[in-house]
């Protein structure tokens, strides 16, 4: 399936080491493109069947996301006017039932999470430290997004 991501989004599949005593992955190095812009903090975010955490979007801060733990419906949407990929919405379910990987979240593009089943577990490094300036944040249910949080999936 081809997929139209949003420019500077970039995802990392990840290898799953499994045995009989359960299993290792590695996520990140230091020397990994992925994370070339490097290390600001690690934070770990614990949610609860049905909470959405959105909009929230950086001024300058990349975000790396990883569900380590419960099923996470993310969404980006892309607000930087001078973006090929201006007004451009993806979607993608991390965690335990969905794809095994990382997400890369630059900055200017806003982003959402939702619980989907019960409890979920967010791992994400950014690369700077938490700084209150940097931080946007925008309503759920934003007008200039459009997007439906509580819309169900479509019946096939």
């Amino acid at each position: 399936m081809k997929y139209n991501f949003i420019s500077g989004v970039l995802l990392k599949k990840l290898v799953r080491h499994k045995d009989e005593r359960g299993f290792f992955e590695e996520l990140i190095r230091v020397n990994d493109k992925f994370f070339k812009e490097g290390f600001g903090q690690l934070s770990h975010s614990l949610m609860y069947s049905g909470v959405i955490k959105a909009w929230h979007i950086h001024k300058t801060q990349i975000d790396w996301w990883y569900t380590g733990r419960g099923d996470l419906k993310v969404a980006l949407y892309d607000l930087r006017k001078s973006s090929p990929t201006y007004k451009l919405l993806n979607e993608f379910w991390l965690g335990e039932h969905g794809e095994n990987m990382m997400i890369k979240i630059p900055p200017g593009v806003a982003h959402g999470c939702k619980v989907v089943g019960d409890i979920a577990e967010l791992f994400y490094v950014t690369s700077k430290i938490y700084n209150p300036e940097e931080e946007g944040r925008l309503a759920h249910d934003d007008p200039k997004i459009g997007y439906d949080w509580f819309k169900s999936p479509p019946i096939t």
